[in-house]
């Protein structure tokens, strides 16, 4: 399942980057801006680095769930691209009733890649799948 690799690296690439941000803002206060993170966060950015590094470790184990075939984590990741999908709106409605395209590239691309998450981690193939997994913890490779 093919997908479902995307679907982990792009939690764990989001999760490594949050992370680090996170680190960096606490090791050096003031080195980076936490406009950085608004686009994974949506917001959130403002209540600090620890923000950072929470979703960065959720984002993170969400990846190693969806990795290992668990079912929780596929829920969860579903659950998370849909709140992800409802952050983006208010920045992707402004974009668009603005006609402005620079604006509306990277909200416009955040919201279809957790929308592909969803629709894809949704399908029954999946769902079945995910449900077939046998307890010996093997992996997707």
């Amino acid at each position: 399942m093919i997908g479902v690799i995307a679907a982990a690296a792009a939690f764990w690439l989001a999760g490594l980057y949050l992370w680090t941000l996170g680190m960096v803002m606490l090791i050096a206060p003031g080195a980076i801006s936490m406009a950085l993170g608004a686009p994974l966060l949506n917001g959130l950015e403002l209540s600090g680095p620890y923000m950072f590094l929470l979703i960065g470790v959720i984002s993170g184990l969400l990846g190693w769930g969806l990795w290992r075939r668990n079912n929780w984590a596929r829920r969860i990741a579903i659950l998370a691209a849909l709140a992800g999908l409802a952050m983006t709106l208010p920045s992707l409605s402004v974009a668009v009733m603005n006609f402005r395209i620079t604006s509306f590239l990277i909200p416009g691309l955040g919201a279809l890649v957790r929308m592909l998450i969803v629709w894809y981690l949704y399908q029954a193939p999946v769902t079945e799948w995910f449900a077939g997994r046998n307890d010996s913890g093997k992996t997707l490779l």
